[in-house]
């Protein structure tokens, strides 16, 4: 990949809190007109990620460009090339919807009329329009989160940095982020979105960095991260407060690796070739053994599969207190 294609460029970052390694020499790439995802769990480090890249903190060695610019030489000058979504609501509850995001148009030149077409606009795209002039700090959470989103919207930046942006919103309006954020890369705007939720980085990225410990631990599109999974994966669930250890014997004849146990959902899963095929032989071994299945079925790998495989976890594996502690 040429350097000069990249909008954004992250090699070797590290960043020490105390006795805490945030980041341990990680590396991000990102041509433009493209969504990196950065895919891991809270603790992983990729909240401090983003604050390097945004300029609001330095890294204690490495170096990273976005757009063209040094994240700590040219630090007053990057951040009229950004836009920044963070995983708090970082608007003037004293002020009206409408009058959020107009302000931050006129903060950016734009012209009284222009400002106001785009708060119109953004207000509309967020279902925000019946609420625009209510001073915010009436909005409920999620209202905020979204006029959030939309306040980093109004300049359309060349390059967008969304952390964690869907955290806490309805199935509704996340889709209506998900679209905005298609039409902008689809206009040209490179994005790099950190998230926990798998369907979002699926729909969205072009490519998808997976982060665990402070560094990235594999990296492509989703598609080549689930064939490093491998295959299809046989799923059973047994009755609550049945014995798993049948099943996990038959599914051991039958599978080709590790086999997961989900204590919380009381199920198996394994990988296996030639699933579909041998279901109804795996299906009379369980019942022959008198192991009770509630559900079962065979599908193919998810991103949660990929994490789980590399990690040893999945995304939800830490609390959100440990990412507030990354950063104290």
């Amino acid at each position: 990949m040429n350097g000069n294609d990249l909008a954004i460029r992250a090699e070797g970052l590290t960043k020490r809190f105390g006795s805490t390694e945030a980041l341990r020499g990680l590396d991000l790439h990102a041509e433009a007109g493209t969504v990196l995802a950065v895919l891991g769990p809270n603790g992983a480090g990729k909240t401090t990620a983003v604050r390097i890249l945004t300029t609001l903190l330095k890294p204690d060695s490495g170096c990273a460009e976005i757009a063209g610019f040094d994240v700590v030489r040219d630090a007053a000058k990057l951040r009229a090339h950004i836009g920044l979504t963070g995983q708090y609501a970082a608007v003037d509850e004293h002020l009206t919807g409408r009058e959020n995001l107009e302000l931050i148009g006129r903060l950016y030149h734009l012209g009284r009329r222009d400002a106001q077409r785009r708060a119109a606009w953004l207000l509309e795209r967020f279902d925000l329009t019946d609420a625009a002039g209510r001073l915010v700090k009436t909005y409920s959470g999620g209202m905020r989160r979204r006029l959030d989103l939309a306040a980093s919207l109004v300049m359309a930046p060349p390059v967008l940095i969304l952390d964690e942006p869907t955290t806490g919103l309805d199935p509704r309006s996340r889709l209506a982020v998900w679209e905005v954020v298609e039409e902008l890369v689809t206009a040209g705007t490179t994005v790099l979105l950190t998230t926990q939720y798998l369907e979002e980085a699926d729909r969205l990225a072009t490519r998808i960095a997976v982060v665990d410990g402070g560094r990235v631990i594999a990296e492509g599109t989703s598609d080549e991260l689930k064939a490093r999974v491998g295959g299809e994966r046989l799923e059973i669930t047994l009755e609550a407060g049945d014995d798993t250890s049948k099943a996990a014997e038959v599914l051991a004849a039958h599978g080709h690796g590790e086999i997961h146990l989900a204590r919380a959902r009381n199920s198996l899963s394994v990988p296996v070739s030639d699933g579909a095929r041998r279901l109804a032989e795996i299906v009379r071994d369980l019942d022959a053994a008198g192991v009770h299945v509630v559900d079962f079925g065979v599908r193919r790998p998810t991103l949660d599969d990929v994490f789980l495989t590399l990690t040893g976890h999945t995304t939800a594996g830490e609390t959100e207190e440990d990412e507030g502690r990354e950063a104290a």
